[in-house]
């Protein structure tokens, strides 16, 4: 994500930071961090408990450990796809020079190391669900098994994790530090049908703006297969679902939400998702990568909207 890239350059620029900020990919660690947070705020939610500073150890350590296994599996797939990065992403530090292979190699056995042990540390559910994404993350980029070469195991990894594993994983591990029962009530599963959905429209989407590589290295995937028109337009369509289906969940009362709040918040995001994407000219790389951002920062906002919509409710 450009901006963020111009953004740090400005604080360090040249400097290892800088280049380490690169590697870790800014929107993951933005996600990774919201979702941390998010539910966090939901758990105090639906569990109706009060915010401690007895919780702030314990959301560090949470939060310092996802974002360990998030550099952990990005590294790998910038390890396994240097050459293809020179042409899609020739500005990472692994393609650019700026980093060594061996430097990316030691970075992402520490971060992998650190995840897992500070999980280990602070609980059996932070443990699984850290343990569980590592091991698909491996899996998707890694060499026999390099899941990502086949379109739909790939999207399957992605969407599994991000969707899945990390909102279930997330409540269960602050529910048990908070002590509350571990049943799993309607908004999370709401939460996480529609990050799950969401993050399949990512998935299809970000192969994109990245044929010319894609094609060149023989990695197949929905784009090279559908083309860009139809799966710009399959992503556009999987978003409008998401956006809808949760404002029949809030018309339902089918979770623990504030109803007014859910319905204004999603239909606006709706219409100007549509109206973004209405201005996409797929011939131009730099306006399918802005889109493709803009999606993300719709991915970073749900994550703010829903728990503000759980502690309304």
């Amino acid at each position: 994500m450009n901006q963020f890239y111009k953004q740090s350059s400005a604080i360090f620029p040249g400097s290892w930071f800088y280049s380490f900020w690169k590697f870790s990919r800014p929107h993951t660690i933005m996600g990774t961090t919201l979702s941390v947070l998010g539910l966090y705020l939901i758990t105090l939610g639906v569990t109706s408990t009060k915010f401690s500073g007895l919780h702030i150890s314990q959301i560090l350590a949470t939060w310092i450990a996802c974002i360990c296994g998030n550099i952990y599996i990005v590294g790998l797939n910038q390890l396994e796809d240097i050459d293809i990065d020179k042409i899609n992403k020739p500005d990472l530090p692994l393609a650019s020079g700026e980093f060594t292979r061996g430097q990316g190699q030691l970075i992402v056995i520490i971060t992998g190391i650190v995840a897992l042990a500070l999980a280990w540390l602070t609980g059996p559910f932070l443990m699984g669900m850290v343990t569980i994404s590592l091991a698909i993350g491996t899996a998707y980029s890694l060499p026999p098994i390099r899941l990502k070469q086949f379109p739909f195991w790939a999207a399957l990894c992605i969407f599994s994790v991000r969707g899945t594993i990390v909102n279930l994983g997330l409540f269960l591990h602050f529910s048990w530090v908070l002590q509350r029962s571990q049943g799993i009530p309607g908004a999370v599963w709401a939460l996480t049908v529609f990050i799950l959905v969401f993050t399949f429209a990512i998935a299809i989407f970000k192969d994109i703006p990245d044929m010319e590589g894609d094609r060149f290295y023989n990695i197949t995937t929905f784009t090279l297969q559908l083309g860009q028109q139809k799966v710009f337009n399959l992503a556009l369509w999987v978003l409008t679902i998401c956006y809808g289906g949760m404002i029949l969940v809030a018309l339902f009362h089918l979770a623990e939400v504030n109803t007014i709040f859910i319905l204004i918040t999603h239909t606006v995001a709706l219409i100007v998702m549509w109206w973004q994407g209405a201005g996409v000219d797929l011939q131009d790389k730099q306006a399918i990568t802005n889109f493709y951002q803009f999606i993300w920062k719709l991915f970073f906002i749900e994550y703010l909207i829903f728990p503000v919509s759980c502690l309304l409710a």
